[in-house]
């Protein structure tokens, strides 16, 4: 997992120039930039934001409202397994609260935390498109369906193992 030191020797604001640099002749290239900044750093810490605004000739407030609006984006790195866990109507009506709550009964967290070591970190998201097979839960880059209480521990504990 990435983190938001960026390679020795490089700070944040080298590592945004240099995306920035690679990147703003895109159409629209504020997106791209961020996610690309996300990759190398495991976030798009707060002091991105300055160096985003000036570079890219927009306003602090407009690069601060696109890293607020979309929730993937995040001001510190997730940690070293991520599970997004559904709470669209479709997998609230099978169960999806009961996942939620066993996430904080068993690993002691709410969502939109990260565990203190790193190891883990769970968000909720609303809609996984996997409505039919609810409720669903991302862990990483997969998604699973007709997932309940022990498959859930499951997955978490499997992946953090990994």
């Amino acid at each position: 997992m990435t983190t938001t030191e960026p390679q020795p020797g490089r700070t944040v604001a080298e590592v945004v120039t240099d995306t920035v640099a690679a990147l703003e002749g895109q159409r629209g290239a504020l997106l791209p930039i961020l996610h690309a900044i996300q990759e190398t750093l495991g976030c798009v810490p707060r002091e991105a934001v300055p160096v985003l605004a000036e570079r890219l000739n927009l306003s602090r407030a407009d690069v601060h409202g696109v890293v607020s609006f979309y929730h993937d984006f995040r001001a510190e790195p997730a940690g070293r397994t991520t599970v997004k866990i559904c709470r669209a109507e479709a997998c609230q009506a099978v169960g999806s609260g009961r996942l939620v709550d066993h996430v904080r009964d068993r690993y002691g967290m709410e969502l939109g935390e990260t565990r203190s070591d790193g190891a883990l970190t769970v968000d909720q998201v609303f809609c996984l498109g996997n409505c039919a097979l609810g409720p669903t839960v991302q862990v990483g880059a997969r998604l699973h369906g007709r997932v309940d209480t022990a498959k859930l521990t499951d997955l978490i504990d499997s992946a953090m193992a990994s």
